[in-house]
């Protein structure tokens, strides 16, 4: 079970190349070799592959010493600023380190932080670093005293942290401009949403922690964006205007730090409007451009500023179904959409300098894998940059003309390649072998189903090493079935999740569907559960139940479902408004109430409790409790600050008020959802639960 569980990041682990990336803004890649002989940092040019040693972990240390500051016994995460200078943050400080004479490397202490520092953003060009401390946001420049921009900061005020429960692809409050003379911020005003309890029963006795959680309905956060100018030390506040519960997203500054992007979206998250504000007074200077959706608009991605051209940048939408990009003029008038297909695009990983090509990664071959592309930026001509069936990560260089390339699939556990992107020659650097070569692993077959209106569903059968069908097998069906998650990849292991191996090893059948609802298959497939999450999923997921009990191996008589969060709430819904199809739940953190979950993800699916009732009420699972019929098994960490622990508690509370006999475990501690060494636990309780109430 801890090889099941733990082992793809332990023991079983795929072999790598440690810190393999682009040496900053040069055309050199660097690698840390690290072993029981020699740790060291190696630079390698991708054009002979000649290699060189930067620094050793001996030498930095002897660097770190004498500079009063205590030695690594690992390299931490480097940073490249070129292919001489690289930071590292460690013991509170960030630490520059020249290399450009590599015999006599030096060392520079550029800021000290505070213990309490949080969200720290160093910006490289002028190496000040923006953090927060207490809710409040510093400013350390380099070698300097630090500098507080805010001073009002609280529980109730919050600065510079990330905003709207990192939804929209929000992931920072801190944005420094592009040479480092402004820094834009998240302010959060969440004085009106109704303070939250988790409850550290560690202590005794037991503390609380009172958080803000918006729930679905309910009053949301305020967030401004506030400029702070490091030059004459004033704050501006960009004017956004009201209503005060609408959402900033995809903070972008222009290259020549004279403006602020940010996409607005209403509460309702079916009308964005892109603003461009001047940076100096923080007055409105256009809305370039608006979208509308009957159901929903996402943001998620920042504005993409073309490097040779910055009077143009790149729009992420999926205006026309697919997530895909267009080329804009910084005036709000469109150029031309860039890509196009029923696919979509994933990431942008920069800019061929030489071709202007914009290259990125998408799903044009297949909704199961990732390959990288190019489409010139002035054509709109489109050409496969990589071309193997396979789930592709890649880092461009910075003048885009090579790709590291690191791609997996059914039969690669890893292959790692330098690839040049105008000529598309490749130099292999790992060929990773199979961790798994001596271990039964399950038989795995690619099912593609059809829901009711004829969609085309994928799905994984996952059958034991030693497969007989004469027999007759339980099966488990996982699943998930929410948005922007896909189980089904082209990935190693091709099971996707070692516990299915295991579990057909102890004489199960493992099925993955991933239904409408879930990601990567384009806005319909994914907007189609819109206002009632729950019940078209059920419906697909029944597709697949339906195909399994055409198998003659399949005993329908012992079929069980497991699934987290999303996946719970699928489960409890399945054994509640579907009890006759599944012998056997178990559903950890699962939503059981939709009108106590957060605004931004709720309220984008479902709409608010008022204007969709009738949604809220087929796909709540509190006042069902009385339809259960087979055993089911709840889980809950007791500190889930996302599916918070009430929802299982008043689930509780109804099956004792109904008489409903039911099993429920609790993970002390944990938040949502059960990581570390106590996995190993949750899982081997899952299957014990499997095998006595199952087999």
């Amino acid at each position: 079970m801890q090889e099941a569980v733990l082992g793809m990041s332990s023991s079983l682990a795929v072999k790598n190349l440690k810190q393999l990336q682009w040496m900053g803004s040069s055309e050199y890649y660097s690698q840390v070799i690290s072993n029981d002989s020699e740790k060291v940092i190696m630079a390698y040019s991708p054009q002979t592959f000649e290699s060189e040693t930067i620094i050793s972990l001996e030498k930095m240390n002897k660097l770190l010493t004498s500079g009063g500051v205590k030695e690594l016994k690992n390299f931490p995460a480097i940073n490249w600023i070129n292919n001489v200078n690289f930071y590292i943050f460690h013991d509170n400080k960030y630490i520059q380190f020249n290399t450009l004479a590599r015999d006599s490397s030096q060392l520079e202490v550029i800021s000290s932080l505070s213990p309490k520092a949080e969200n720290n953003a160093l910006e490289t060009k002028t190496m000040s670093v923006a953090y927060t401390v207490d809710d409040n946001i510093f400013i350390s420049a380099k070698k300097g005293e630090p500098v507080q921009v805010t001073k009002d900061g609280s529980k109730n005020i919050v600065y510079g942290k990330p905003v709207h429960r990192d939804e929209f692809g929000i992931d920072r409050g801190l944005f420094w401009s592009p040479e480092g003379n402004q820094l834009a911020f998240y302010r959060m005003d969440q004085s009106k949403v109704e303070d939250y309890p988790v409850v550290n029963w560690n202590d005794v006795p037991a503390t609380v922690n009172m958080i803000k959680y918006p729930m679905a309905g309910r009053k949301s956060h305020h967030v401004t964006l506030g400029i702070y100018n490091l030059k004459n030390q004033q704050t501006v506040y960009l004017q956004t205007g009201e209503p005060a519960d609408q959402y900033l997203t995809t903070v972008t500054w222009s290259p020549d730090e004279l403006f602020i992007y940010i996409s607005i979206l209403n509460r309702d998250q079916n009308y964005l409007k892109v603003n461009k504000y001047d940076a100096a007074n923080g007055v409105l200077v256009k809305t370039l451009f608006e979208e509308k959706n009957d159901r929903y608009v996402e943001p998620q991605h920042p504005l993409y500023f073309i490097e040779k051209n910055p009077a143009q940048f790149v729009w992420w939408s999926q205006r026309d179904g697919y997530m895909h990009l267009y080329l804009y003029n910084d005036d709000g008038s469109l150029v031309r959409q860039l890509t196009k297909g029923n696919w979509i695009v994933n990431d942008i990983l920069g800019c061929n300098k030489k071709n202007q090509e914009l290259i990125y990664t998408s799903t044009e071959a297949s909704p199961l894998e990732k390959n990288v592309y190019a489409v010139n930026i002035n054509t709109g001509m489109m050409r496969a940059v990589t071309n193997t069936p396979a789930s592709h990560t890649a880092q461009l260089s910075a003048n885009g003309n090579f790709l590291i390339d690191a791609y997996t699939s059914e039969k690669v556990p890893r292959n790692i390649e330098i690839i040049d992107v105008n000529t598309r020659v490749e130099k292999r650097l790992l060929t990773a072998s199979n961790p798994l070569t001596e271990y039964n692993l399950a038989n795995v077959e690619l099912v593609k189903l059809y829901a009711a209106d004829s969609t085309l569903l994928y799905g994984k059968l996952i059958k034991p090493v030693d497969f007989d069908e004469s027999k007759k097998y339980p099966v488990i069906v996982y699943l998930y079935n929410g948005p922007h998650v896909q189980l089904n990849k082209n990935t190693f292991p091709y099971s996707g999740n070692l516990w299915y191996d295991y579990m057909t090893q102890k004489g199960y059948i493992v099925f993955v569907i991933d239904g409408r609802g879930s990601s990567n298959r384009g806005f319909a497939f994914e907007s189609a559960t819109h206002r009632q999450l729950g019940t078209l999923e059920m419906d697909d997921q029944l597709v697949g139940v339906n195909y399994l009990k055409s198998l003659s191996y399949i005993d329908a008589n012992r079929m069980g479902v497991h699934g987290w969060s999303y996946g719970g709430f699928m489960t409890t819904s399945f054994m509640l408004r579907k009890p006759d199809v599944f012998k056997v739940g178990v559903a950890g953190g699962p939503v059981l109430d939709w009108s106590m979950y957060e605004i931004m993800y709720t309220e984008r699916y479902m709409d608010s409790p008022e204007q969709n009732k009738e949604g809220y009420a087929n796909n709540l699972l509190l006042d069902k409790t009385k339809n259960l019929k087979g055993k089911l098994l709840m889980i809950h960490g007791t500190d889930d600050d996302v599916v918070v622990w009430q929802h299982s508690i008043r689930f509780q509370k109804k099956c004792v008020d109904e008489g409903v006999q039911m099993d429920y475990y609790v993970y002390p501690a944990h938040p949502h959802n059960v990581r570390g060494k106590d996995r190993v636990h949750l899982m081997q309780k899952i299957s014990d639960y499997f095998d006595a109430n199952l087999k």
